[in-house]
């Protein structure tokens, strides 16, 4: 079956309501590791576009299938990362960076095995804002539809490399490879944000986000890990996810980041936020310096800002304010389904309504 989507969350034709639930329908749920070749062809790329399916790659990989990726590289524009590239070919992903004038833009992700050919055509790139937050479409093209019109994923890569352009493959790359000076460092901070990063997300609490800190000192009430729970769409809000856990059984990747908690004037340079890659697949905000503080409850907002890469500022707004009135409305997706919704604000309108410049 077809489907057809406008995200994040503006209008889709069928279950699937972005690209990363198309490719969890070609590359999990309608996949059997092991099974064909599974593709990926994005100009722009960057870690946590792949955070979601690292696991799901290595599986395949494992079982004996193949993973090809074709991604955009430069010297001077920042198209794909180091990171990203690193994290596929450690995984056995068969990487080839393009280095072009014209920058590749097409965007195209699929399957092929014995029941034939799967393709997804989108707008969003390999990245985390192509993931979640950047305006998108997507179309999910099933196997009986690629077989009428005579679509091939291995002669269209046939095709491409084949091609007049400068490829490098990365599959059997040295370290003093040329291919690598065309990736750009996440790591390589920049304090000044686009646009597009400097934003606040608003996330209204629930339970279990503040049991821990509305608990007594020493009650068993307090006990636990306290953390915010974030939306599953929030790869483009954080650093690079970099750090895999080494315990448990299901994988986990985290990023350290700044926190100064306003309402406790305390600033935590070791504050971890962590996608749970094989679990909930949602996002978690460590809070602990917030536990028995009574700063926040159910009900209330979760206002948190980046104001640098690695450097974020978190404020509770409390219901029954001016602010929260205000504040409120920018929360219009739902978090699961316990009433937790969440959405993004920009750091001028959000400075405008509490009184602060960024």
């Amino acid at each position: 079956m077809n489907f057809f989507s406008l995200h994040p969350n503006v209008y889709a034709t069928g279950r699937p309501k972005g690209l990363i639930g198309m490719l969890e329908n070609v590359w999990v749920s309608n996949h059997t590791p092991g099974e064909g070749t599974l593709y990926l062809i994005s100009g722009f790329s960057n870690y946590n576009g792949g955070v979601r399916f690292y696991e799901t790659f290595t599986e395949h990989i494992n079982q004996g299938g193949r993973v090809i990726a074709i991604l955009g590289g430069s010297t001077s524009q920042r198209l794909s990362s180091r990171q990203v590239v690193e994290e596929l070919l450690n995984r056995g992903v068969e990487v080839h960076i393009i280095n072009r004038k014209r920058i590749l833009h097409a965007k195209l992700y699929g399957a092929s095995n014995n029941l034939g050919e799967s393709l997804v055509v989108s707008s969003g790139n390999f990245t985390g804002p192509g993931m979640s937050q950047n305006i998108e479409a997507s179309l999910l093209l099933d196997n009986n539809t690629t077989q009428s019109m005579g679509f091939s994923w291995n002669d269209m890569i046939s095709e491409m490399l084949n091609q007049n352009w400068h490829i490098h493959n990365m599959t059997n790359a040295t370290d003093a490879s040329p291919g690598w000076n065309l990736l750009y460092d996440e790591r390589t901070t920049n304090l000044t944000l686009d646009e597009t990063e400097s934003v606040t997300l608003i996330v209204t609490l629930g339970h279990a986000d503040t049991a821990r800190i509305q608990a007594a000192p020493g009650t068993t009430a307090g006990q636990g890990t306290q953390y915010f729970w974030l939306s599953k769409d929030s790869y483009d809000f954080f650093p690079p996810l970099t750090i895999r856990n080494r315990r448990g059984t299901k994988a986990t990747y985290s990023s350290l980041i700044n926190m100064n908690y306003i309402d406790i004037n305390y600033t935590d340079t070791q504050c971890r936020v962590t996608f749970e890659a094989e679990n909930n697949f949602d996002f978690r905000l460590g809070t602990g310096k917030l536990r028995y503080t009574g700063v926040a409850e159910s009900n209330d907002i979760a206002a948190i800002t980046r104001v640098g890469d690695s450097d974020y500022e978190l404020r509770i707004i409390k219901q029954d304010t001016p602010e929260y009135s205000q504040l409120d409305p920018y929360a219009v997706s739902f978090i699961g389904n316990r009433g937790k919704r969440f959405g993004y604000i920009s750091n001028e309108e959000f400075g405008r309504i509490i009184g602060v410049t960024f």
